[in-house]
């Protein structure tokens, strides 16, 4: 059992519903974001509700890849050691290529990819030395192709998160102890997404039902899962094989 879970993110949205579903599986938690003030909102509404259980805080900001590895090792130090670490950090929309929008698209980028990068070495480097663990990446079902207007880079930095996770575990395949798993949400209906038109988000999901098979899936530890199977597996293969044309319309 994986008793002892960091994640990402954790104060709004995917992260914060599923440290919800971790608690009430009794896992003692790290929870780290930028808005520190819900992590403890957080943190005091896990313990009331599931008093067993330890919940530690950071303030984090991905994007400084220092601070990433100082801030992984407070948590492992304090928790007497990380069983799950899963990058779910990251930031959405962003703009059509070309349209004068780079810095939000580098803001994209360098928040889903590099820092997920910087999320993976220092996860890496704990399971390691401790000789087991479970490392989980938060991609989309955007990464199954290039997407256009503004989810052209995001898409790109989901495809980047899934071609890293699975570098990762293939160098994992001697050492079935740590185990890497990619995991692909289809639409789930969070602060991110918040408002967008139905045409926008087809066979969306709420946030709780989207984080409770979120959770329910991690805890299987596979190498992919999508999340919902149904529609998003059987979608997912046809959107790597449909002509561009065909997969322009998803967006």
């Amino acid at each position: 059992m994986r008793k002892r879970i960091l994640i990402t993110g954790a104060s709004s949205g995917l992260g914060r519903g599923m440290a919800r579903e971790f608690a009430g599986l009794g896992r003692d938690l790290a929870l780290c974001a930028r808005r520190l003030d819900r992590l403890q909102a957080l943190k005091a509404e896990l313990e009331a509700a599931h008093p067993g259980i330890r919940v530690a805080v950071r303030s984090l900001d991905v994007t400084d890849h220092d601070a990433v590895f100082r801030v992984f090792g407070e948590l492992r130090d304090e928790l007497g050691g990380l069983d799950r670490v899963v990058v779910n950090a990251g930031i959405g929309q962003g703009a059509p290529v070309g349209k004068g929008q780079f810095a939000l698209n580098r803001a994209i980028v360098e928040t889903n990819f590099l820092a997920a990068l910087a999320q993976c070495e220092a996860a890496m480097e704990i399971f390691r030395a401790a000789g087991q663990g479970h490392l989980v990446l938060i991609s989309s079902m955007s990464a199954m192709r290039g997407l256009r207007g503004g989810l052209t880079a995001y898409a790109a930095s989901k495809a980047g998160v899934a071609a890293l996770a699975e570098g990762i575990r293939t160098d994992m395949l001697r050492k079935p102890s740590i185990r890497v798993s990619t995991v692909f949400p289809g639409y789930i209906r969070t602060e991110m997404n918040d408002g967008a038109p139905a045409a926008h988000t087809p066979f969306i999901i709420d946030e709780v039902t989207g984080c409770r098979l979120l959770a329910r899936a991690i805890e299987k530890e596979p190498n992919k899962a999508y999340v919902p199977w149904w529609p998003w597996a059987p979608l997912g293969w046809w959107m790597k094989r449909a002509p561009l044309s065909w997969v322009a319309r998803l967006n």
